[in-house]
């Protein structure tokens, strides 16, 4: 047991407490315990290494968030888009049945009012004194049998009309030629044959003509509704 006598009186005794010079010892000690420097490397750099791991990580992940809301655009996006596709592949099939019911009623119905349009036609170009007494197809020339596949590609020939007549005047005969070339309907008028014959004790001329029917420019075609013409 230790005895301490304070030989100042009136002073009071300090604590003792740890000085600065103690703490600098413990530090210089804690430097001499790791005697390796290249362990202390290694410890700094894998810290470092885990550290930029970890900042790596949380910036990925702050990324792919902002991300998500586009992809998930872009998904929909792609969605409305293979709909549309699939509703447009529908449509042009429901458009080519449609044209093909359309190219076949043409087909079927192409040629029944090409009649009336002749007779009309040569009806209107018919002069005073003049008169038909046959009208009908020309004979067409011998050609070579079709075969089915230049059947179905070819297209429909024109159609070429005979008119057999009488006129008591020649110049009858020249105007009627003339007026069915002015036909929008008609073209390719020739003479077959012009000769004097009697007919009832009197002389007329009787003429053969051929003439080609052909279709006009749409502007050339007026059409009228049916229960207007119907009234008319």
């Amino acid at each position: 047991m230790m005895i301490t006598v304070n030989l100042r009186p009136g002073t009071k005794r300090s604590k003792s407490g740890p000085s600065f010079g103690g703490g600098l010892a413990r530090v210089q000690g804690l430097g001499s315990a790791v005697k390796d420097p290249l362990r202390l490397v290694a410890i700094v750099a894998w810290v470092g290494v885990v550290g930029f791991l970890g900042w790596s990580y949380f910036q990925t992940a702050a990324q792919l968030g902002s991300l998500e809301p586009r992809i998930e655009d872009l998904r929909a996006q792609h969605q409305r888009y293979r709909e549309f596709l699939v509703q447009k592949q529908k449509e042009e099939l429901v458009r080519d049945s449609i044209l093909a019911q359309i190219r076949t009623i043409q087909q079927v119905d192409g040629d029944r009012y090409v009649w009336p349009h002749i007779l009309d036609e040569v009806t209107r170009a018919l002069p005073p004194f003049t008169w038909l007494v046959d009208v009908g197809p020309a004979p067409a020339p011998q050609q070579a049998v079709a075969t089915p596949d230049s059947v179905a590609d070819s297209v429909p020939p024109p159609v070429e009309v005979q008119l057999t007549g009488r006129t008591v005047d020649i110049q009858g005969y020249t105007r009627l030629m003339r007026q069915l070339e002015d036909s929008p309907w008609l073209g390719n008028v020739t003479a077959v044959s012009a000769n004097t014959v009697v007919e009832q004790g009197r002389a007329v001329t009787a003429f053969v003509l051929k003439a080609t029917f052909t279709r006009p420019d749409r502007t050339e075609i007026r059409t009228v509704p049916v229960a207007e013409s119907v009234v008319r």
